[in-house]
């Protein structure tokens, strides 16, 4: 039988859920650079051995944290209304899609930013990038623009939450955030 026998995989699901309920406290209560791998699995009462074999460092458990919350925005793209969901213009869910990412990034930016700066190339190795890239792409080729793909990717490097972090960390308004990405979007695919 796969996954070894019930009694451990309710064991496995426990402890995952004790360890990602331990870290989010933790990472809320004290921030994300003050909170040990060793102070995760401390308040989760895991040992330290299944915390990194479960998720090997603290990006791993940043992911598995926003797992559950890109959900949520991937069943507004697929299914919610439009303009993020289907039925609106290829730009209209361009912007849209802007929008609900970088609210996204405000709510989840410090997970978002240690999840995607991990080790070199993080961001691009992840399913969840490549679920927006997919998504982007297909948007810009729905609106019959060129080169999908590197447009995609242009336009999500301005959505990178390390970009974030830094424009706030300056003091940039978010709504002067906001206007300069739909300006930006607006200029790269022009009126279609």
């Amino acid at each position: 039988m796969f996954g070894g026998p019930p009694r451990e995989r309710a064991d496995a699901a426990r402890n995952r859920s004790l360890l990602l309920a331990a870290a989010e406290g933790l990472f809320a209560e004290r921030g994300i650079d003050h909170v040990s791998m060793d102070d995760i699995a401390r308040a989760a009462g895991v040992g330290k051995g299944t915390l990194y074999r479960r998720f090997g460092d603290k990006s791993g458990l940043g992911i598995a944290i926003l797992d559950d919350r890109e959900r949520d925005l991937q069943d507004a793209i697929l299914g919610g209304p439009p303009p993020l969901g289907p039925g609106a213009s290829p730009a209209a869910r361009l912007h849209a899609f802007a929008d609900a990412y970088l609210s996204y990034l405000d709510r989840n930016l410090d997970l978002v930013v240690m999840s995607e700066t991990a080790s070199p190339g993080a961001r691009y190795r992840t399913g969840v990038y490549a679920g927006w890239l997919w998504h982007v792409q297909l948007l810009l080729s729905a609106g019959g623009w060129e080169r999908p793909r590197v447009l995609a990717a242009c336009l999500l490097g301005a959505l990178s939450a390390d970009l974030h972090r830094h424009l706030r960390a300056e003091g940039t308004p978010h709504r002067e955030v906001e206007a300069a990405l739909h300006d930006l979007i607006d200029r790269l695919i022009g009126e279609r």
